[in-house]
């Protein structure tokens, strides 16, 4: 069985209340295969039936016909496994995106592109320059800008400079690398100072290690509310 069995219970009692989103981690539940994904709808489903919003962190990216159908996977609202919103990689270029795009816009979804993500490893194409003379991640931030209120990027807590320029993008930020990446919510006013960004910090790792007692990961939620770095 997969170790998110009992997820739901968790909710059911006060997380669901506690919480405004969920970022479940798709591959945690695809390496258990049939059972995994059958937990993974149940997780979704007790996301939506607590009032909270799901951002599946699935990161898929493809062209075409392929983007198409994770489009109708992850998005479509008659989808087992459709979230409120979708982590995408567009790095087979912005534009092979635009399947997910739509039907997002569509069944008001929302997108959040990989951009400048958490991992140290990111930067060597992240960082790597365009014919334009813009860094890759600087292009997508751009492309995502004029894409729609509902196109959000994926920026990671654990630089001390994000490398890009936000001005002028108004959509949402998921902000990853909290707590067992290194990044902190404290930190997140040096890198992300920009007036009217809106930011989803999430913790993963950071919670769920005080797991599987529900008791333990609802106690390090409470402690990460009302921590003077989330004030």
């Amino acid at each position: 069985q997969p170790r998110s069995r009992g997820l739901g219970d968790v909710y059911k009692r006060q997380l669901g209340d506690r919480v405004a989103a969920f970022k479940p981690q798709s591959a945690f539940f695809e390496v258990f295969g049939a059972a995994g994904i059958a937990v993974l709808e149940r997780v979704l489903a007790d996301i939506k039936g607590h009032g909270a919003v799901s951002v599946l962190d699935a990161k898929r990216g493809d062209i075409g016909s392929t983007m198409q159908g994770y489009a109708e996977a992850y998005l479509h609202p008659e989808s087992p496994l459709a979230a409120d919103a979708l982590t995408l990689s567009p790095f087979l270029g912005f534009g092979s995106l635009r399947p997910a795009l739509e039907l997002a816009d569509q069944h008001g979804r929302g997108i959040y592109v990989l951009t400048r993500t958490s991992n140290p490893e990111g930067h060597e194409v992240q960082f790597a320059m365009g014919e334009d003379g813009r860094r890759v991640a600087q292009t997508m931030v751009d492309a995502a800008r004029g894409a729609g209120e509902h196109v959000g990027l994926v920026i990671g807590a654990t630089h001390a400079s994000t490398g890009v320029d936000l001005s002028g993008f108004t959509g949402s930020i998921l902000v990853p690398g909290i707590g067992a990446q290194g990044g902190t919510i404290a930190g997140l006013r040096e890198v992300l100072c920009q007036p009217g960004l809106r930011l989803l910090p999430t913790v993963s790792r950071g919670v769920l290690q005080h797991g599987p007692d529900a008791a333990g990961m609802l106690a390090e939620v409470e402690r990460l509310l009302t921590s003077e770095d989330a004030s």
